[in-house]
Order: C-alpha cells, then structure tokens, then sequence
C-alpha cells in the first residue's frame, strides 16, 4: 500500500481530541442518602458499568472516524494484481500517435496533431528515469524500436507529420504490444494519442488486437484524446464520374456530396480543369446553404472535351477547420469512339437496328459525340472481314459458323478483343455451337428451347455488384425488368460464370474469359425477325434498362471500365501502354512539382507507379508534344481518412475488449490514471463512506449516551 499524500497521516494525532473531550464531559453521579444502602449501592455498581460500555464504545467511534477521516486525505491506494513498486520504477512505454489526415483539424488555432506532440513532449519528462521510450505513428510499415535516450524520443515526436494514407490505430497499438512485449521492464504502458475518431478503432479488425491485449497481461492502456468534442468543418465526398475513359465528344459529369458538420452556413463550391500548360480554368460552380449534420449533392457537367488527358479538381472556397476534406482531384482519358463490329443476319441493318441506337444514337453521331462506332456487316461477311481495329465484336442472332470462323473469334478474344454472342432462333442446329472450336467461346452446350409463352419469365439479377451490372446499383429494385417479359431461351449444359439470371434461376448472360479478352453470351437474342413472334421484348418501348444494360456490356467488352486513372493515396497505380509501344523510360511529375523517372513493364505493357502518398494530380510523359506519351492519374484521401465522426466508450469496449484503459484530456486526468495505474486504485472513495456510516453510528450512540 502506498499514499499520495503520506504527511496527512499525522492527522491521526487529533485522536487525542474525543479523549480530552469524554475526560472533561465525564458524567458524575449525584450523592443520594437513603436508608437502603445496600440496594443503593448495588444500584450505583450497575449503573457505573453499563455508563462505563457506552463511554467507551463511544470513544471508540470518535477515534475511528478521525483516525479514517485522517487516512481517506492520505489517499490511500492499493494494488491487488499486476506489476507491483514504488511510482518510479522505469517503464517501457509506447506513445503512439494518430497521423492520418483529420488529425491536422485546427481549434485554438492548433492542430489536434500539434496538441498530440505538445502533451507528448512533456510526458516524455514525467516518466521515471532509466525507462524505454518508443514513438510509433499510424504510417504503413512504420518503424517500431525504442529510442535511443529521451531526446531521440522528444526529437521524433517533434518531426512527426500527418500522412494520407493513415493505417487504422487498432494496427499501430498491436505493433506496439509486440515492441512492449519484447522488453525486459516489468511495468509496461501504452500512451495513444488520438481524437477518438469512430474511423481510427475499427471494431472488424480488434480480434489480433484483443489476443495481443491478453497475451501481454498488466500493459497499462492510456487513451489521451486531444480532439474537439464539437468540430465545425465542411467536407466534400468521394467523386463520382461518368466515367474514367471517355469517347470523343461525350460530355463529363462529376458529382459528389457536400458534408456539413456544425451550425448551419453557406458555402461555394467550384470546379477546375487544367490546360496543357497546367493552368487552372473555372468552369462552373455553385453555392449551397446546408444546416447541421446536413449533406447536399453537388452536380457539375462539361461538354464536349478534346482527345487527351484532363485533369481538375473540385474544391470548398473558404477555409475550415480541416482543409484536408475541401479539394477533391479527378482524371479523365478522352479517346476516339471504340469500333464494334455487328454481325447480323439478312436484312443485317434491320436486326442490329435495337443494338446501334442504343450504343451510338443517330443523334449523337450526327454531334460526334456517340462512344461507340458501329459497323454492321451481314453474317456471311464475317469470315472475309478482317478484325484488326476493332474492340468488340457482336453477334446478333448467330447462324452455324464454320470452324475457322470460331477459331477467328478466339485468336481476336484472346488477343484483348471483346466477344459479344446474342443467341437466338437461327441456333436451333446446335451442333455449330457445340462444336470444339465454339465451345472455347461459349459457356456451356446448348441442349434445347426453353418456352414461357405466358409472359411471367424475366431478368433478375441477384445483385448488381458485376461490372456489368454497377449502373443499375444506385437504383436496385426499381428496375422494371418484369415489364419487359422473355417467352424463349436456350438452356445450357452445365454452363458457368453466370451474370445474370432469369426469374426461373436459368442464366441469362454468362461470363468468359479467354486470353487476354472476355466473352459474353446471352440466352436471348436483342433482335428478331419482325414477322415472326418475337423471343423478348427487352428492347422494346421506353427501354431504359435495355439501354443501359447493353452500354455497360460493350464497355466492360472493350475494357475502358478496367482502366482506373483515379485512385486512394497509397493504392498502386498501373497506367495501361500501348501494346506495340516499346518505349523503357518515363518521366513522372508529382503534385509538389518534382520529377522522377520510371521505367515501363515492356512485357505487361503497364506503367507501375507505387510513390501515391500524397493527394493531388500526376503526370507521365515520354518524348514530345506530337508524338511522345501523355498519360496522367489522381490520387484523393479515402472518405474515412478525414471521418471526424467520434466514438464512445461502448464502442470502444468492443475494440480493446476487457482491458483495463483510461481516458484523459488533461495532463492532471493522465497524472491521475498514471498514479491509478502504477500504484493502484484509491482507496478515498471506501473510507470516506465508512467515515460517514462510523459518524452516523456515533450520533445514535451520543443521543442514547447524553440524553436526560
């Protein structure tokens, strides 16, 4: 047992004090003359014993609650397990620091990182002498050793800077449990520094945190919260483009959410694209007036954008508390329209007619702005046509082909082409397509027609997580697809990658790989002969979902939504080369201005850039302006890297588990639950409630005692 306060134990002197008193206040019995003296004095002998027990039961409570009241302002504590000694023995102690980026949130015109390294620096001089002392933050891969001596321990929280791609605190604390169980001090404590965000204490990855917790029993856990319990700070979401490649001439959307957290305000959003030069032009913005907690959606569209790379941003005007959260980057690739080759049956422009429109209107051919260039060719053309220029490749209703045909198709999907198969009436000799040479295309054997005349049979994806499938997720079950009735299909011999299913569980569109390209295959053609009774009516009237659904096919065919030009800070970004390129050498140029040299992965194809830390727009380049390479990415924070949300303590029972941990604001709260922990838990609050029970006791007994 040890005391805080160990001189006020000299308080116990003042049991002399009821002593003095119960001496002077004696009382004396009164001199009472009667004849019967021996029943008077056989009276007086009672009386002075049992006045006696109460004097000194009496006595006995005064002293008790001096003597308590004298210990309770000692403050007493005591530890009944774990690592026992005096308060300065040395520690190994681990201060771990939260770097992600909503750490740079400033109040009192301080950042929650800079209060972090204030409280750290003088932490550093209140721990014992001869202690361990290690710094770790929330980096990937960040070094986890103990200091040299306390000025290497001062001089790296000193240097300590936020960064983007913060790994959660769950993550560092392990490491730190590692690095704490490695020393040979028998007292060991982990200081955190933190802002409580409910994004740094995910509750998913607590289990290795929660075994680690109990394989280094004792470890002192000292959550030390320096964030602001009411942040006023506007943010902007993650962006959401029409798409990272576009056609010539396709306009380019951007949208995204405004995020108010605080009273309410107004705020100005703006967009900006940068020239060839990297000159910054406005070109649209908006103003939004959102209460608390309130969220806004934020819509900008451009025209027509030239061929090439362009870059922009959207960004907050006016400074918060976090700027981290105000400017988001975007990249887009704009390309000539992709070449798909349409193979119809006679008359072929009749039955690709569905098809065409859907992918490049008549009117947006006419304004240039159609993404795909579609060229229709009859069915008995296919063998003669040659497939170079082409992305994709569809076939509409296809009649038997001959081998070399198939094999043609394959060589094409294998080399990165696209090969759309719509099967329909004219398979109904199936031996064509279950032959060797079509089966390496194909997902499965065709067995037989599937009939549903009654109209209740349609598509009915499970989900939407395909590719294909990802512009239907934001509206999901409103999709009408039971408006748009299938009466025939074909039913496949164990087929394989299903995409999309029927209502009856039978797939409709099938998935398959081959080389370096993909295959698709629907059970239901898109056109038909308009004298005879159709097999579906997907295409028909205001077919939005058909329309929809058949621009997602040829892009994911063509492979302009595999090429990811926006990324989160840390991700590895992998820029596609031309295949015939055989250029070694690239130049990269950061947002902050410098320039390094990278070299090309000749056999992928693919630039590999690994160096993403830091948010902003970048540039690779090779030869000059007319014939070198142009290429570029952005990189943004992820959404929970500036989540100001707060935890609470329910959460974070979930995440440390059973543990022992403290939560300070302070230095004197960390003094205080440093002294709980090391010393023990005070005994003030157990004393000074029986000193109160021993004064109630001692009232009765005086009453009792005193009384006339």
């Amino acid at each position: 047992m040890t005391f805080v306060n160990f001189s006020l134990l000299a308080g116990t002197a003042l049991v002399a004090l009821p002593i003095v008193l119960h001496l002077i206040m004696r009382r004396r019995p009164r001199l009472m003359e009667f004849p019967a003296l021996r029943f008077v004095k056989n009276q007086h002998d009672a009386n002075r014993r049992r006045m006696r027990l109460r004097h000194l039961l009496l006595l006995l409570l005064r002293c008790c609650a001096i003597a308590l009241l004298a210990a309770a302002l000692a403050r007493p504590s005591m530890k009944l397990g774990g690592v026992l000694g005096s308060q300065e023995a040395p520690v190994a102690a681990a201060m771990v620091f939260d770097a992600a980026p909503r750490m740079e949130y400033r109040h009192n015109n301080e950042t929650r990182l800079q209060a972090a390294q204030k409280l750290g620096k003088w932490l550093i001089a209140q721990l014992p002498p001869h202690s361990d002392i290690a710094v770790l933050d929330t980096r990937l891969a960040a070094a986890t050793a103990f200091q040299v001596d306390r000025s290497a321990a001062a001089e790296r929280i000193k240097r300590l800077l936020p960064v983007a791609n913060s790994q959660p605190l769950t993550v560092a604390l392990e490491g730190a449990l590692r690095l704490l169980d490695q020393s040979n001090l028998a007292r060991k404590e982990v200081y955190v520094f933190t802002d409580l965000a409910r994004a740094a204490w995910p509750v998913g990855s607590a289990d290795a945190l929660r075994d680690l917790l109990a394989a280094v029993p004792g470890a002192g856990i000292y959550l030390i919260d320096v964030g602001v319990e009411d942040p006023t700070n506007y943010a902007l979401g993650e962006l959401r483009l029409s798409g990272g490649v576009l056609s010539k001439g396709s306009p380019l959307s951007v949208a995204t959410e405004l995020h108010r957290t605080g009273p309410e305000g107004t705020r100005t959003v703006e967009m900006y694209l940068q020239d060839d030069k990297g000159t910054e032009q406005k070109r649209s913005e908006d103003s939004y007036t959102l209460g608390p907690g309130e969220s806004r959606q934020v819509d900008f569209r451009i025209g027509s954008l030239g061929i090439g790379v362009h870059q922009g941003f959207v960004r907050i005007v006016g400074a918060d508390g976090l700027e981290a959260d105000d400017v988001r980057y975007f990249t887009v690739d704009v390309r000539q329209a992709w070449r798909v080759l349409v193979a119809a049956p006679k008359p072929a422009q009749r039955h690709a007619l569905f098809l065409t429109e859907a992918l490049a209107p008549a009117g947006f051919r006419r304004r240039g702005q159609a993404r795909f260039d579609c060229s229709i060719i009859k069915l008995d053309e296919l063998p003669d046509r040659s497939l170079a220029g082409y992305s994709a490749v569809c076939l509409l209703n296809p009649t038997p082909l001959r081998a070399a045909v198939w094999r043609k198709l394959g060589d094409f999907a294998s080399d990165g082409g696209g090969v759309a198969i719509f099967l329909g009436r004219n398979a109904a000799k199936i031996k064509s397509f279950n032959s060797p040479q079509a089966q390496e295309l194909l997902p499965g054997k065709l067995l037989r027609q599937a009939r549903r005349p009654s109209g209740d049979l349609y598509l009915a994806p499970r989900d939407y997580q395909h590719t294909v499938l990802s512009a239907f997720r934001s509206v999901g079950s409103e999709v009408p697809w039971l408006g748009f009735p299938v009466f025939r299909y074909w039913e496949l011999e164990k087929p394989t990658g299903t995409i999309v299913s029927f209502s009856d569980g039978r797939p409709a569109m099938l998935e398959r790989s081959l080389g370096a390209g993909r295959v698709l295959t629907m059970t239901t053609p898109i056109s038909d002969d308009v004298n005879r009774k159709p097999w579906n009516l997907l295409p028909a009237g205001e077919s939005w979902p058909f329309v929809i659904l058949v621009n997602q096919m040829m892009s994911y065919l063509v492979g302009s939504s595999d090429e990811q030009l926006n990324y989160f800070a840390g991700q590895t970004a992998v820029l596609k080369l031309d295949a015939d390129s055989q250029r070694r050498n690239y130049l990269l140029s950061t947002p902050d201005g410098l320039k390094f040299p990278l070299s090309a992965d000749l056999k992928r194809h693919v630039l590999v850039i690994t160096s993403t830390d830091r948010a902003g727009n970048y540039r690779v380049q090779a030869g000059g302006r007319a014939s070198g390479v142009d290429r570029g990415f952005s990189v943004n924070l992820a959404p929970e890297q500036t989540e100001m949300q707060r935890t609470d303590k329910t959460e974070l029972a979930k995440v440390l588990g059973q543990s022992s941990y403290r939560i300070a604001r302070t230095r004197s709260q960390l003094e205080r639950d440093v002294s709980t922990g090391r010393v023990g838990r005070e005994l003030f609050g157990m004393l000074i409630l029986m000193v109160a029970m021993i004064l109630a006791l001692e009232h009765v007994v005086a009453n009792q005692f005193y009384k006339k």
